[in-house]
């Protein structure tokens, strides 16, 4: 297990840093209040590697691994979660789904410009009334001559509106069937594709979040991904890839957090000393310090675990069970050592509380990574 960064890691951190200094830090809350999505920054990041973390260089990415990945996603989300949030779910999801399963033609003509930036990713499995009950969907795709016929909606999409190409898991099969599922590749612009309502949202308010509405929308056979009716296992596969990475954005959360806490503890002076002294916020503050590098821990083994090509089914539910919760706890202590001012939108706590919880309800709630680590104990 990971006890201490690779050059690799060290570097991509500070470069990282760097960047969010400049392009990404003077404009935090404005995203925030305005609810825009900064869809230059992900080309910035596209740049430097950052959107195609994993995909090997053959296809235009950097050809890392997985720790490099969760080193990215926490030092992002350290400074803006919607920003770490919308590199993650561009990576793991649709990047990821495309990098694992599909043909080599596909992964030739898409994968080079999802991994520069060029294209930004969106992928489809939650539906308006299917969220963790997703063998239950209710988009459909119908076979007619030379392509398949999709009809229906998603929601909850990461870059529904401004994506150029998602990745749509829609029901060819019997409903509830987990081999009646088929994943498809739809490019922005093809008729009968169209972005719906744009959600507004508590936190994470500068990753864009919307519907996704099919109206016979026709999909071609080559765009199929993998075999038909495999959509939802490969999915489940994508999904414990993109649970380390919401354990990263966690992570990532959670020690911005911390680092505002500490910062203010230092300089807030009560009774002729600074707050930091007096043993209820240190002790406030070890127990924020020690939940943070046990949800580290948890986090770089299944980054280390899904790099040596383990089942991480079980480990990654674990850490993003668990890093997701720390993030909760860590930002509203956060809060609570800020005091007034923390309830403020002048101190960044404020938003690193909002946007926390997010991480315990998207791609699985804690109780699905609960019930998820108890299938796999009780085998």
């Amino acid at each position: 297990m990971e006890a201490v960064a690779t050059e690799n890691q060290t570097l991509i951190a500070q470069m990282v840093r760097d960047f969010g200094a400049q392009y990404m830090q003077p404009h935090i809350m404005e995203w925030d209040e305005s609810q825009e999505f900064p869809r230059e920054v992900f080309r910035q990041l596209g740049e430097l590697g950052l959107m195609g973390v994993l995909v090997p260089t053959e296809y235009g990415g950097a050809g890392f691994g997985y720790p490099e990945y969760v080193t990215a996603i926490v030092e992002l989300s350290r400074i803006d979660g919607s920003i770490g949030l919308s590199m993650a779910a561009h990576n793991s999801l649709c990047t990821g789904h495309i990098l694992q399963h599909a043909s080599e033609a596909q992964k030739q003509q898409y994968l080079p410009r999802l991994a520069t930036g060029e294209w930004l990713g969106a992928w489809g499995l939650t539906e308006p009334n299917t969220g963790s009950d997703a063998g239950n969907m209710r988009t459909t795709a119908t076979l007619d001559g030379d392509a398949y016929v999709l009809n229906g909606a998603k929601n909850f999409i990461t870059h529904g509106k401004s994506g150029d190409v998602a990745v749509i898991i829609a029901r060819t099969g019997e409903v509830g069937d987990s081999h009646g599922m088929t994943a498809f590749i739809v490019e922005r612009g093809t008729p009968g594709f169209a972005a719906g309502r744009k959600e507004n949202k508590l936190g994470m308010r500068a990753s864009e979040t919307t519907e996704l509405i099919f109206t016979d929308c026709r999909v071609p056979l080559e765009n199929v991904i993998g075999a038909v009716g495999e959509g939802f296992v490969q999915s489940l596969k994508v999904l414990d890839g993109g649970r380390i990475s919401i354990a990263a954005l966690s992570l990532g959360i959670a020690q911005g957090a911390l680092d505002a806490a500490i910062k203010y503890s230092k300089e807030r002076q009560q009774f002729n000393q600074p707050i930091s002294q007096f043993q209820g916020i240190a002790f406030k503050l070890a127990d924020m310090a020690t939940e943070i590098e046990a949800a580290r821990l948890l986090t770089y083994r299944a980054a280390e675990m899904k790099d040596a090509g383990l089942n991480v089914n079980r480990e990654s539910a674990m850490a993003k069970l668990y890093a997701s919760e720390v993030s909760v706890r860590v930002a509203n202590e956060a809060v609570q050592i800020f005091g007034g001012y923390g309830y403020t939108k002048d101190y960044p706590v404020e938003k690193f509380y909002r946007d926390a919880k997010l991480c315990t309800i998207g791609e699985g709630t804690s109780e699905i990574q609960k019930l998820v680590i108890a299938r796999t104990l009780l085998k």
